[in-house]
């Protein structure tokens, strides 16, 4: 039985050391945001935020995790949905599938959180997310906007 510290609450799991974080998140908490892309840590779709930094939870076993460090989903990035990356996400109509986007606004959030003002290099740099649709220009332009408007950490 795996304690995780989810959103702010903590979280009793019962799954399998070797269980990927993400199915635990998505199977036994019922939180469906964080996507199954590629299930080796190539796409992204499953980032979450582990202390602060973007992971990806395909390939992290519940028991790597200690109860006391803070996983935050896409359900908990903003309690309703203003994150100011989720903001400018819909203001430029960045995703067009968007099946990719819970994972890309995860990366970028944590992104803007360590580098508040970054530069096209360091955005190219930092995401690494896979979209197969190919927003990409509408991605960093979307962390601009974001930047500009100020982040939540």
């Amino acid at each position: 039985m795996a304690k995780l510290n989810i959103n702010g609450t903590l979280v009793e799991v019962d799954a399998e050391p070797d269980t990927p974080l993400l199915w635990a998140i998505r199977d036994h908490v019922g939180l469906t945001g964080t996507k199954y892309g590629c299930g080796v840590a190539q796409c992204g779709a499953c980032t979450v935020h582990v202390d602060g930094q973007a992971i990806r939870a395909c390939s992290l076993p519940v028991s790597a995790m200690a109860e006391d460090q803070r996983i935050v989903t896409i359900e908990g990035l903003s309690p309703d949905g203003n994150h100011p990356v989720q903001v400018a996400w819909r203001a430029l109509d960045v995703p067009q599938c968007g099946f990719c986007q819970s994972g890309m606004i995860m990366a970028a959030a944590a992104l803007l959180a360590e580098k508040p003002r970054p530069t096209d290099d360091e955005i190219n740099e930092a995401i690494t997310n896979i979209c197969r649709c190919g927003t990409f220009n509408r991605v960093r332009a979307g962390i601009h906007q974001a930047a500009a408007a100020g982040t939540t950490g």
